[in-house]
């Protein structure tokens, strides 16, 4: 047995893991929790990755509305962070196998290499266009990478539950 899904059977069979998979209430609360993490996390990301584009907020300084979601990104993460462990503790056999959880998973890496490029790239340089309409070309890209990136998590890990593999 492979590693990794040796891990995963344990996670699987931990009282932990099956505590949540059995009860009637644990897996849809988290799940609800780990939704409005997505919202509040992708949310605000869109907002800088829409102001990035041009299309909202023309004038307010991308490092002044950087400033202001940022923490709430952060804690938008914190929350959906915690409740897909959670999550993936209670399906951890069964997401081994998930050609949608893989996905999720690639695309989930890809997502958090963007921000980490465009910080050590682009936005060094955000004080020469801070106020443009029309951000740089590799601000724009980042942006609509990001938009794309985060529709593919949402979509992938939807079709989690209804792949049966």
């Amino acid at each position: 047995m492979p590693p990794l899904l040796k891990f995963c059977t344990w996670l699987y069979a931990t009282p932990f893991g099956t505590a949540i998979r059995e009860s009637n209430y644990a897996f849809p609360l988290i799940e609800t929790v780990h939704t409005l993490g997505i919202m509040v996390l992708v949310g605000t990301i869109a907002v800088v990755d829409l102001r990035l584009l041009g299309l909202v907020l023309r004038d307010t300084p991308v490092s002044r509305l950087y400033r202001q979601v940022i923490p709430w990104t952060w804690g938008g993460f914190a929350v959906m962070f915690i409740s897909g462990l959670l999550l993936f503790a209670s399906e951890a056999r069964d997401n081994y196998f998930n050609t949608f959880f893989r996905i999720k998973l690639l695309l989930l890496i890809l997502v958090a290499l963007n921000p980490l490029i465009f910080h050590a790239t682009t936005y060094r340089t955000v004080s020469t266009w801070d106020l443009a309409n029309i951000t740089p070309r590799r601000a724009r890209l980042a942006a609509i990478s990001s938009l794309c990136l985060w529709g593919g998590i949402i979509v992938t890990g939807r079709l989690i539950a209804y792949a049966h593999n």
